[in-house]
């Protein structure tokens, strides 16, 4: 994906876009590896996973310990790659609304980005079921309330929680106003639209700048980037440009179907082809 930057340390203007892949897509998730990987491939930066869940109390986070994270960050640091993000990848097979620790769970995550430099967490609703996703429901509420907490514990630490919910700019524009904190935003995910046929360009000016976090630039498994007809990237540049939107593409899926395995092949082909659009 590509992420966007809008100001550096100096407050000066950095690059509009960014390029970064996810760890665990590419095989790497934790290993000290994936900042060499990155850099192999031009990405700027790295989405560092959190690590399983399963039926762990807290995530499998090597990050929680001074020696690794150190080592992690001088690594990063001496390549010159960026971590923009980390991801709580868990909750695609975890239940949100089962995890009466979410907030220790949150806590976890925010205190690890603090020490990788990351100001946005990614947190995929999508093994929370279906309940949740109607308005009427019980479960609608439970979601948000759990989600405010969530985004007030970041919001205070300067960071941002990036919800996918897979559901549609109307419903996260609502969702949205209900969950009611400045640390909840989108994070969205290209794939999530054209798999159910939503006009991307018209979903990114209904959610708007201030809405979206960061963006999953990447599409299900088919060909590469530069090869998938089911997205116009050069138009979807254009629309973001014109909402002024900034920030990172992050590179998850994308690959091609024939050779998923060729993790410098595939993530290659598609960090180029985004840099090329959105230079």
């Amino acid at each position: 994906m590509v992420c966007l930057l809008l100001w550096s340390a100096t407050g000066a203007f950095s690059q509009q876009y960014r390029v970064a892949a996810c760890d665990w897509m590419m095989l790497k998730r934790q290993k000290l590896g994936e900042f060499q990987l990155a850099r192999d491939i031009g990405a700027d930066g790295v989405e560092v996973d959190m690590g399983p869940l399963g039926t762990r109390v807290l995530f499998e986070n090597k990050l929680r310990e001074e020696p690794d994270r150190t080592k992690f960050r001088h690594t990063a640091d001496s390549l010159g790659v960026l971590v923009p993000s980390m991801a709580m990848s868990g909750f695609f097979a975890q239940n949100l609304l089962k995890r009466d620790n979410y907030l220790d769970l949150t806590a976890d995550c925010l205190q690890t980005m603090r020490h990788m430099g990351a100001t946005i967490a990614f947190l995929p609703l999508g093994g929370s079921g279906h309940a949740w996703q109607s308005p009427d429901s019980t479960a609608y509420g439970e979601m948000a309330d759990r989600l405010h907490d969530m985004g007030q514990m970041a919001a205070a630490e300067g960071m941002t929680i990036g919800i996918r919910t897979a559901m549609g700019a109307d419903f996260d524009v609502a969702f949205l106003k209900r969950i009611d904190s400045p640390g909840i935003k989108v994070y969205y995910n290209l794939q999530d639209a054209v798999d159910q046929h939503r006009d991307v360009c018209r979903e990114l000016e209904l959610l708007g700048r201030e809405r979206i976090c960061q963006i999953h630039a990447s599409l299900t498994d088919s060909v590469t980037l530069d090869r998938d007809p089911r997205i116009d990237l050069p138009a979807v540049r254009r629309t973001l440009d014109g909402m002024g939107w900034s920030g990172w593409l992050v590179v998850e899926r994308s690959r091609d179907i024939n050779n998923v395995r060729d993790v410098r092949g595939n993530f290659s082909a598609n960090v180029r082809y985004l840099k090329e659009v959105f230079k």
